[in-house]
């Protein structure tokens, strides 16, 4: 799942490349970042029986909320109108984007959600080009999504749709990021957004809480969502940012849906059979090809 950790990042300068100390903690704290992204997804998936995916979703939205707005400060008074519409709509992709790929999660399990989640880097990644590499790896990813929903009877269509929305919520938060970047300092922009989102839940999740009184532990869960799939990636993806390329970032990304898929199997049980491994695998490497392909381009 995604993170709000992707917000605005300073290129590296030709002379500035990482030694091999600084690139091997970065890749530690990449590895690191995204075991933390999804066992703090699993670990909110024990509260869903008591307080639902809305619920996990709210708390974990005002917990990044309070991270981010301390790390950003923006000045909202100091915002333009030309400022405040990406940051609105930003806000509202925030918010749609958890709750879609939690509410995939309680229906078709933590590996597929995620794996579905990241066809949105993909789509925004193969959208700027007609190379036939690029080609070659949109039919990778569309091998590996029949073979991650195998459409059947049976199939959940529903949780499969949520996935797909989380993914769309994804690519346009990668492409909105990019246009609140380039109209404020630092993550003022993102630090807002993920404010106002947080606000937004707060009636939804009185109202949800109220209907399904949380238990502590439930609470807990839904707080440890937050700090592990929210605060620690910001903050540890900010550090490795510092330590690797951008791109080589991008293309590590790509292991997400394989830590995924293995924390979904380790704490929560849910089995994949070997073609959904085969798919997650597939779409994990038009991930990497893609980013690696598009690093090399001028």
């Amino acid at each position: 799942m995604h993170t709000t950790a992707h917000t605005q990042r300073t290129p590296e300068s030709p002379g500035s490349a990482p030694n091999k100390t600084g690139r091997s903690a970065g890749i530690a704290m990449m590895a690191g970042s995204g075991l933390s992204n999804q066992v703090g997804a699993a670990i909110g998936s024990f509260a869903f029986p008591v307080i639902g995916p809305v619920g996990v979703v709210a708390v974990r939205q005002w917990i990044a909320a309070a991270a981010l707005l301390a790390v950003g400060r923006p000045r909202l008074r100091s915002f333009t109108r030309h400022q405040w519409w990406p940051v609105l709509l930003l806000a509202a992709v925030f918010a749609a984007m958890n709750l879609s790929l939690y509410s995939a999660i309680d229906r078709i399990g933590l590996g597929l959600a995620v794996t579905l989640e990241f066809l949105g880097p993909l789509t925004v990644a193969l959208s700027a080009s007609r190379r036939t590499s690029d080609l070659g790896c949109a039919v990778i990813a569309a091998i590996g999504v029949v073979a991650l929903t195998r459409p059947q009877p049976s199939t959940d269509f529903l949780g499969i749709g949520l996935g797909l929305l989380a993914a769309a919520c994804w690519a346009s938060y990668i492409l909105l990021n990019r246009s609140v970047g380039r109209r404020f300092p630092g993550a003022e922009g993102t630090a807002a957004a993920a404010g106002l989102s947080g606000l937004l839940f707060v009636p939804i999740g009185i109202v949800v809480l109220v209907q399904h009184p949380p238990t502590p532990a439930a609470l807990a869960c839904a707080a440890a969502a937050g700090i592990l799939s929210s605060t620690v990636p910001f903050l540890t993806d900010m550090l490795a940012l510092r330590r690797v390329p951008a791109h080589f970032f991008g293309i590590f990304m790509s292991i997400n849906p394989v830590l995924a898929a293995t924390v979904g199997l380790v704490l929560l049980g849910q089995h994949l059979h070997i073609g959904q491994w085969l798919g997650i695998a597939a779409i994990a490497t038009a991930n990497t090809v893609s980013v690696a392909s598009a690093s090399r381009r001028p």
